[in-house]
């Protein structure tokens, strides 16, 4: 059991994911030209209050997590809800290629400081898209560690030149940047500190197989 399978339950009574999501799938809507013909990935899902979110505006939404407990809830909610766009699947790309189908629209929400290689999860991303397929990145910008606190293994936020890098090496472009959420995190039993989460969007020109 990873340490999101111990937070599934209970991931959707926290207001700040809801407040999160509903930011980030407001810009989402606001950039990318959404529309009812495209096929659309959430990589690192969780819940999928993005997905849920994002559900009316694309034809279909594949939801992809490792948790096993996240993929439980997602199917209780959608069974719940009756909503027949969306799909819950438990699959791990940091460490396979998804050969099953293509998607004009990957997004992903403070799931990529959880990986360890960065470039290799942007490259999975760009085969995973149609030409012209759109990728939308929410995460925190560079930080000093404070966000997660001591022993956390993965990365401290993104620079956004070194990030915009990895994606040009990679067949994106129209990449840009804005800050669409500020997270008061508590780090400390009197302190409290505000984290800014990014998101980047671009489009894929060509891919590099």
């Amino acid at each position: 059991m990873n340490e999101f399978d111990t937070k599934a339950a209970e991931w959707d009574n926290n207001p700040m994911h809801w407040e999160r999501s509903e930011a980030i799938a407001k810009e989402i809507r606001n950039i990318i030209p959404l529309n009812k013909d495209m096929s659309a990935l959430e990589f690192g899902a969780g819940t999928g209050i993005t997905s849920f979110l994002l559900k009316d505006y694309v034809k279909t939404i594949t939801m992809m997590d490792t948790s096993a407990e996240m993929i439980r809830v997602i199917h209780e909610k959608i069974m719940t809800t009756k909503t027949m766009n969306l799909k819950a699947l438990y699959f791990d790309l940091e460490n396979n290629d998804y050969l099953e189908t293509k998607f004009d629209l990957v997004f992903t929400q403070m799931v990529l400081h959880h990986i360890a290689d960065t470039e290799a999860i942007v490259h999975r991303f760009s085969k995973l898209l149609n030409k012209g397929g759109h990728l939308a990145i929410a995460d925190l910008y560079k930080e000093d560690g404070s966000f997660h606190g001591a022993g956390f293994t993965g990365h401290k936020g993104f620079n956004m030149e070194s990030l915009s890098g990895i994606l040009q090496k990679n067949g994106f472009s129209g990449i840009s940047h804005k800050n669409c959420y500020v997270i008061d995190r508590k780090i400390s039993e009197k302190e409290s500190e505000q984290f800014e989460v990014f998101l980047m969007t671009a489009t894929l020109i060509q891919n590099n197989l």
